[in-house]
């Protein structure tokens, strides 16, 4: 009997754990547990009702057929003119990438940029697909370490010491998926100063880019020297609860921008083009939706943390963007994944284990607030009573 084999490289992809995490939740709530959902990173506001309104004009008038397989020009502009207001990076429709999600663009950029013998440093604990989408394309992933005693922020000098002949793409999430952090201005500045003149390139994942409570991000795109060296991902479905509907995209010098493009053609011809139209009103419409849910978010937070940090053996540092807290766990004696199989088991909040953002996340427990307050009030208490019965 012949058996059925896939290509060697598939082992080297990995999947978002968080997901495993919910299926597991969601068969508990089968069997009648009650579970506080804290494990997924999306949003839990409804997508403005002016986007969906756009959506559905677009469907009416029949705007339903393929797109340019870059993104139709009017969202390509709206899109070059928000990374200028917003972001102060000079840019135009031509370097503007439209893409089904954001993941197309950790893909696309690590297969247009990335091949064996080189080397890719990447945030850890950070987004899981970067580790995985690195090795599918052959080159080899290197850990650059966001340390709690430095409220999540880059070693500078580890990460000089990392760089070498061999490093093509250094990844930067600012903030960060999933500590919250955010790196400052001199950080940003610290990095390009480091790959200035070298022909690194930087992918800047600035997908939560306007969910932040203090001061605003700084892209390093904007660094001198650094525009066309450097890819930016963004999208939609964090800023404006759009996660279902699937659209990204990036940012680049014209030359990755047609190799981008390429990629799509070969893949997925075009994103869908309502989606494309909704998204339009998304960034030219009213922001109101997008000021509220960011407010909600930061009470939020402030609760959350505020009452993780009361719980005896958790400390948890306070996150100044995105949706997460991670908490350290590491006094109670468990390994990240145990405890949070636990939490979700005998506590019943289901939560991600810090391991499953990379090496660097043992010893912490990723929360998503992207719940109501209410629930964030339960699932505190359901923490506080779990780690009680630990310490006995």
């Amino acid at each position: 009997m012949v058996q059925n084999r896939a290509a060697d490289r598939m082992s080297l992809l990995h999947t978002e754990s968080a997901f495993s995490i919910m299926q597991r939740a969601n068969a508990l709530e089968a069997q009648g547990k009650s579970v506080v959902h804290l494990e997924i990173g999306q949003p839990d506001f409804k997508t403005p009702q002016n986007v969906i309104d756009a959506a559905c004009q677009a469907l009416n008038e029949g705007k339903t057929g393929y797109t340019p397989t870059a993104g139709i020009p009017q969202l390509r502009e709206a899109i070059a003119k928000h990374c200028h207001d917003y972001k102060n990076v000079e840019t135009d429709m031509e370097e503007v990438v439209v893409v089904p999600g954001g993941k197309p663009i950790m893909f696309y950029t690590l297969l247009m940029l990335a091949q064996p013998g080189d080397e890719v440093i990447y945030p850890n604990p950070g987004f899981p697909i970067y580790e995985s989408v690195i090795k599918f394309s052959g080159a080899k992933p290197v850990p650059m370490p966001l340390l709690e005693e430095k409220n999540f922020r880059v070693d500078l000098e580890r990460l000089k010491r990392d760089i070498n002949s061999k490093t093509k793409l250094i990844i930067v999430n600012n903030p960060s998926n999933p500590t919250g952090g955010v790196l400052s201005r001199e950080d940003i500045t610290a990095v390009a100063d480091m790959v200035r003149d070298k022909g690194i390139y930087v992918m800047s994942d600035e997908i939560y880019d306007r969910i932040i409570f203090g001061e605003k991000p700084v892209s390093i795109a904007t660094m001198p020297g650094m525009k066309d060296w450097t890819i930016i991902l963004d999208g939609f479905s964090k800023t404006f609860a759009m996660t279902g509907w699937r659209l990204g995209f990036g940012v680049m010098n014209k030359e990755l921008a047609a190799h981008m493009t390429m990629l799509m053609a070969n893949s997925n011809s075009c994103s869908a083009s309502m989606t494309q139209w909704a998204a339009i009103e998304a960034l030219q419409g009213p922001q109101d939706p997008v000021h509220k849910m960011v407010a909600a978010f930061k009470e939020r937070r402030d609760y959350l943390i505020g009452a993780l940090n009361a719980i005896d053996g958790v400390h948890c540092v306070l996150p100044e963007g995105a949706f997460y807290a991670f908490p350290s766990i590491s006094s109670f004696g468990l390994t990240s994944a145990q405890f949070a199989t636990r939490l979700l088991e005998e506590g019943g909040v289901a939560a991600a284990g810090g391991t499953a953002f990379g090496e660097f996340g043992e010893g912490f427990i990723r929360l998503s607030y992207a719940n109501s307050l209410e629930n964030l009030k339960v699932a505190v208490d359901r923490i506080a009573k779990f780690t009680q019965t630990l310490a006995k």
